[in-house]
């Protein structure tokens, strides 16, 4: 038999044919080893099951000078933690990390109680000891919590819960519908924060696949998203009403724009960015700068004109500081919203009760003249606001004191509704006590007419009401349901200000919640009654109080800082994402026109 290697000149000279076979295979072998660049990309693209998935465009490298190192890219965020303390260890010299350790005590207690009766689905019902799937049914406290095990050094915790996230396949039955604001702060926020904290490559696939399957949300006349979406068939939900909650649309893009900075897919941003371009153009000139709570899928415009700080609009505006903040504080015109907005909301929504000399946010009701009608209902939801302004306070040049000034007499009040019950925890929902001439920007001119000594009006702690007639308030919900949002300011205060009050007010609260909400052997529970000592449990434990309560406690008292706020920026279910910028590709990909660099106090620190 006559081979090919017979009639081929080789080398000038014919070899044996087994030679000159082995000979080719070494020098290609030597040149791939040597020549070839290494390359950290897997042998397989994990692609999801959805009809309208497609594979993710490939990415340019990003120069090594970008981002800037201070701060730098999130693969460079991961901090080393605290080591934990041997079992049954107690530091009696740090007070402190012993308080810190407190908290992980009870985080501890609720999660391991959530996985013996609850897991893997949503949430535990603590007096029943049982399950259940109230959001998607996707594992949600699992999610939510896994960025808290991170910070809190729980790593076994933490990768027992990724063995369920690869699980996870965000299917649902044809005639449901995840709702799109939750599923994206909790389920989607939650996988960003894990992913950015541990580097686990499953995280960002399963972000990527949610993401993907929320998307067909946006997909409304005006571009704002829907109240929910099938996440197996694509089809969205208006919701009962039809109408949009302002803070829900509002809510996404910080999760959205950094999918988009992950993954390079250019519609996540768009998207995102679609929702803030409607603002943008909305005639506010009756609401004088506030967006309205409800609007129109359909138009675009707003169908009512009732504006608040609290529920249905709470988080909208935290997201428009906060996209400032999360994308290296580039995005000006989204900053400069946040300005106009709270500069009104000080002006016509704050206010000062006559007694106690409280400070509060109220909700109002906006005629056809634009004169405002307050309901002087303060809503624990607001007690949100206080951490707001004092981040904007630190972060934004030149911004009026008042913004301080309003996030610590805003922190006194939702405070006091904690430390004026019995039990220590704070009703759901007051009306505070009207006074005619009670606008705090009419107590801040008398203030600076007459000198401005002093403190000024509202922003003094108050002392305790000598009996409860002389509150100042009237509780209209007396339940706590382990919220955040008092703590959280307490946290951003801490850390905005070093004044250690804060840290000992909410100290109190976690007391409080040991005594009054812990469930003996399942967790924690909310109660009936704020004012009442043993009141009655409510069998729920949400999964806020494993992402957020306990998270900012645990912060509150960690003297390291977990989570610098010049690198982080938390989203509203208290998941920290790291501050990016955008490349010059990324700008001309997607459209970005309006990313100029600003400086800020923080940035030389």
């Amino acid at each position: 038999m006559v081979t090919f290697f017979q009639h081929q000149p080789f080398m000038g000279t014919p070899r044996r044919p087994i030679l000159r076979l082995v000979l080719i295979c070494l020098v290609f072998g030597i040149f791939f080893v040597v020549f070839m660049p290494p390359t950290d990309t897997p042998h397989f693209e994990y692609t999801p099951h959805f009809p309208s998935y497609h594979p993710p465009p490939v990415i340019p490298s990003r120069p090594v000078s970008f981002p800037p190192p201070d701060p730098g890219p999130h693969r460079h965020r991961i901090r080393p933690q605290r080591p934990l303390p041997e079992p049954g260890a107690h530091r009696t010299d740090d007070l402190w990390a012993n308080r810190a350790d407190a908290v992980r005590e009870a985080f501890e207690h609720a999660y391991n109680s959530y996985a013996r009766y609850a897991a893997p689905h949503d949430e535990l019902l603590p007096l029943a000891k049982a399950p259940i799937d109230n959001f998607n049914g996707w594992g949600l406290t699992i999610v939510d919590s896994l960025d808290t095990m991170w910070l809190m050094g729980l790593y076994e915790q933490f990768d027992s819960g990724l063995a369920s996230i690869a699980n996870i396949t965000f299917s649902m039955p044809a005639g449901s519908f995840a709702p799109f604001f939750e599923t994206v702060i909790r389920y989607l926020g939650g996988l960003l924060s894990a992913y950015a904290l541990s580097h686990d490559p499953i995280l960002l696939s399963r972000a990527d696949d949610l993401g993907n399957a929320l998307y067909p949300a946006f997909n409304s006349t005006s571009g704002l998203p829907a109240y929910g979406v099938n996440t197996v068939t694509g089809n969205a939900w208006a919701g009962w009403s039809g109408h949009a909650v302002w803070s829900e649309v509002l809510t996404c893009q910080l999760e959205f724009k950094y999918l988009a900075y992950l993954t390079g897919r250019a519609r996540y941003y768009i998207a995102a960015e679609k929702v803030m371009e409607v603002m943008y153009a909305a005639n506010l000139s009756l609401t004088r700068d506030l967006y309205p709570t409800g609007w129109s899928l359909t138009t675009g415009l707003p169908t009512t004109r009732k504006v608040s700080v609290g529920s249905f609009a709470d988080s909208g505006y935290e997201y428009m500081l906060k996209q400032w903040l999360l994308t290296g504080r580039t995005d000006t015109k989204v900053r400069d919203l946040y300005l106009r907005s709270v500069d009104t909301i000080l002006k016509h929504l704050t206010y000062v009760s006559p007694t106690r000399k409280l400070l509060y946010v109220t909700d109002a009701m906006v005629d056809q003249n634009g004169e405002f009608f307050p309901t002087h209902k303060l809503e624990h939801l607001t007690c949100f606001f206080p951490a707001t302004l004092a981040l904007g306070a630190a972060t934004i040049p030149d911004v009026p004191p008042t913004h301080m000034w309003a996030a610590r007499g805003l922190a006194y009040t939702c405070g006091s509704l904690y430390a004026d019950t019995p039990t220590g925890l704070s009703p759901d929902e007051v009306t505070m006590e009207a006074d005619a001439d009670g606008l705090w920007s009419k107590h801040l001119a008398r203030w600076e007419k007459n000198g401005a000594h002093g403190d000024p009006p509202g922003v003094q702690a108050p002392s305790p009401p000598e009996n409860e007639t002389l509150r100042d308030y009237s509780p209209l919900n007396r339940g706590y349901i382990l919220r955040p949002e008092t703590v959280e300011s307490f946290y951003i205060l801490w850390r905005t200000t070093g004044d250690i009050t804060w840290r000992e007010r909410g100290w109190n609260i976690f007391e409080a919640l040991q005594r009054e909400s812990r469930v003996e052997d399942a967790g924690f529970a909310s109660v009936d009654n704020a004012y009442r000592v043993n009141s009655t449990k409510r069998n729920e434990m949400p999964s806020w109080f494993l992402a957020e309560t306990l998270k900012y406690l645990f912060l509150l008292f960690s003297d390291e800082d977990l989570v610098p706020l010049d690198q982080w920026v938390f989203n509203t279910e208290a998941h920290p994402l790291p501050v990016f910028q955008w490349s010059e590709w990324e700008k001309e990909r997607y459209g970005i026109t309006n990313a100029i660099p600003t400086g800020s106090a923080v940035d030389s620190e």
